[in-house]
């Protein structure tokens, strides 16, 4: 058998070189700034790298990880998404556009397996919730957020929602309702604001949604009879100069660092400032203890966190808010922390309320999806009365 004739040599294009040159350029950036990278962290590899680790694959995953941590790795990925938006319109795997000028969340979109699953059991913790609730005398009531691509259909244009996740609310709702937990759904609240519910490039609502929000809550409370105290709200209004708004969406999709020109359409809205202020004590008593200190307590997402919803709540009912939510809490986490903490240890509410997304109901569980509301401590009474005589 004869040994193959060697390839015909091409000669190197000006191009080529040129693509050549640029390659050793690109590595040798990269070896600088891994070599400069390992030396500022001591080390890419983990401490406690053993043969075991090696074999396995741990140790080549967290060098991966930290690899992907270095200054080049982020700066090439913020090029690849700025090329991405400019060339295809491409906004990378967490945001879709709808209309022009119109982004969504893409895990409004999403189809989980076991999602019924998985809402059935963030149910049960709700109700779990209430009843341990209930035994300190606090009441509970759970107000969902309904997904923005719900409530903004006609600007999906061709974003496709899937038809299983209509009856998702629902579903929701009904499960609660069984159980005996009070719930509200704010579908008709947002479906009744005048202008956008919702901002264009970005997961929240607007003021205007904010408000129709915060008079549907303060509605359903007054319903439910709950003695709130005498704190006041605490804020005065005051309107301001309309300003453009950066859209959290934008800055998911890794377009804020490009010049606004090159960015999605910002929004320039109208706003209203909310400024708390400090509430003088009313009487002697209120100086040594906590009767003018909130008895509602809010937890939740960022929508309770963004759009001033927590101070139109608080002006709507005429009384003070605590606002207990996280951004990214997302079902359990602002309750988890809330209900651990000494706030809630030291000065329990007579109602919480409980803001949830619906985009999170059937997303895989979570280990802060574990919400357990604590037995109250047997010297509770005790300690009560005493400050009550102190």
């Amino acid at each position: 058998m004869e040994d193959p004739k060697p390839l015909p040599q091409l000669r190197a294009t000006r191009a080529g070189k040129i693509a050549a040159v640029a390659l050793m350029v690109f590595l040798f950036a990269g070896l600088v700034f891994d070599v400069r990278f390992a030396w500022t962290t001591g080390s890419l590899l983990p401490q406690a790298a053993t043969r075991a680790s090696v074999l396995d694959g741990t140790v080549s995953k967290e060098l991966a990880s930290r690899m992907g941590d270095t200054p080049i790795a982020a700066d090439a990925a913020r090029v690849q998404r700025a090329l991405g938006w400019l060339t295809l319109r491409d906004l990378g795997p967490r945001v879709r556009q709808g209309c022009p000028g119109w982004l969504f969340l893409r895990d409004e979109l999403n189809v989980y397996a076991d999602g019924d699953r998985h809402l059935d059991t963030r149910a049960v913790t709700v109700a779990d919730a209430q009843r341990a609730l209930a035994r300190r005398g606090i009441a509970l009531l759970v107000v969902v957020v309904p997904d923005k691509s719900r409530i903004e259909p006609q600007h999906l244009c061709g974003l496709d929602r899937p038809a299983s996740l209509s009856a998702r609310l629902d579903a929701w709702t009904s499960r609660l309702a069984g159980e005996g937990v009070a719930v509200l759904d704010l579908r008709p609240a947002l479906r009744g604001v005048p202008g956008d519910a919702f901002f264009r490039t970005d997961t929240h609502w607007t003021q205007d949604g904010a408000a129709a929000a915060a008079q549907a809550v303060a509605q359903r409370i007054r319903a439910m009879d709950v003695a709130l105290g005498s704190s006041k709200p605490g804020y005065r209004v005051a309107d301001l100069p309309a300003a453009r708004r950066p859209g959290d969406l934008v800055r998911l999709a890794g377009l804020d660092d490009l010049p606004l020109s090159w960015q999605p359409a910002p929004e320039i809205v109208a706003r209203r400032g909310y400024v708390h202020e400090a509430e003088e004590a009313s009487s002697a008593d209120a100086l040594f203890g906590d009767a003018d200190l909130p008895n509602l307590a809010v937890i939740g997402t960022s929508y309770s966190t963004t759009s001033d919803f927590v101070p139109q709540l608080a002006l709507a009912l005429g009384t003070g808010v605590g606002n207990f939510a996280r951004e990214g809490g997302k079902f359990g986490g602002a309750a988890r922390a809330y209900f651990t903490s000494a706030a809630f240890a030291q000065t329990p509410p007579k109602l919480v309320v409980w803001e949830l997304d619906e985009r999170d109901l059937q997303s895989p569980l979570e280990a802060d999806d574990a919400v357990v509301v604590p037995a109250p401590h047997a010297n509770d009474h005790a300690t009560d009365a005493g400050a009550a005589h102190g």
